[in-house]
């Protein structure tokens, strides 16, 4: 009987070795996945990083190099299925030209890319389209930057009640009255038009020449604001006024990546 027992424990010892071998075989194959799955993922995200910087210099823009997150884990599971969840781009101090020689600047453009369909064989040939269906991007305008593009001096503007508001000084009857008015803001064929109304002054006479001015004022606070050309073809949609600064929302549909889009 001990010669039996004695023959399997050997056995016992080389069947542990053998589980721990593969055991660790396995987690070092998982390790070469997962750094060639973010590897992979870093090559993409600078690829489409390089493409974004040269569209915002090509539309005579400038900006930080683009931070790029391909979302999503594993990566390449999505490059074998072809399609991607969601790619969001971030353009830091972003600054693009309007009329007059003036510019429009942003802090930060976030974009984000869904639905991203790309099949393998189009990675592979070049043959083919890569398309977004869905782009979005929301950007912040700050007030003062605002304020530079109208010609009133002295010119102040806020949020008050999600409205946006400015103020001014005038000067009338040898006196100075500080006025302020709210403005609409509506969106048509991708310019920003801000109108300014229901402009008041505390103690402002009711008399031809200060209403005069009042008008010239309002006249002047007048804005047709064309947003600069935007990354991937993006437009606007929607503005608001927050606390923060006229908030820019962007969309697109259908974007070609491999192409002009991108």
């Amino acid at each position: 009987m001990s010669e039996v027992y004695g023959s399997a424990r050997p056995r016992r010892r080389w069947g542990r070795r053998l589980l721990v071998t593969f055991l660790v075989l396995l987690i070092i194959v998982a390790v070469v996945l997962a750094v060639a799955d973010r590897f992979a993922a870093s090559y993409a995200e600078r690829e489409i990083s390089d493409r974004v910087a040269q569209q915002v210099a090509d539309q005579k823009a400038t900006a930080e190099q683009p931070d790029v997150t391909v979302e999503g884990i594993p990566f390449l599971t999505q490059v074998a299925a072809g399609k991607y969840r969601e790619i969001k781009i971030v353009v830091r101090n972003f600054s693009g030209p309007v009329e007059k020689n003036q510019t429009i600047k942003m802090p930060e453009l976030d974009i984000r890319a869904k639905d991203v369909t790309a099949p393998l064989d189009t990675l592979r040939t070049g043959n083919g389209d890569i398309v977004a269906g869905s782009v979005t991007g929301a950007g912040t305008i700050d007030y003062a930057n605002l304020a530079d593009l109208i010609p009133q001096q002295g010119l102040k503007l806020s949020e008050r009640d999600g409205k946006l508001i400015a103020e001014a000084p005038i000067k009338a009857l040898n006196q100075t009255w500080d006025v302020s008015g709210a403005a609409t803001i509506e969106v048509k064929g991708g310019v920003v038009r801000v109108r300014f109304a229901e402009v008041t002054a505390d103690g402002l006479p009711n008399v031809p020449v200060v209403n005069a001015l009042v008008d010239s004022y309002v006249r002047n606070l007048a804005l047709d604001l064309k947003v600069p050309a935007l990354p991937l073809g993006l437009q606007v949609t929607k503005v608001e006024a927050r606390p923060e600064g006229l908030v820019v929302t962007t969309a697109a549909r259908n974007v070609p990546l491999n192409s002009g889009g991108l």
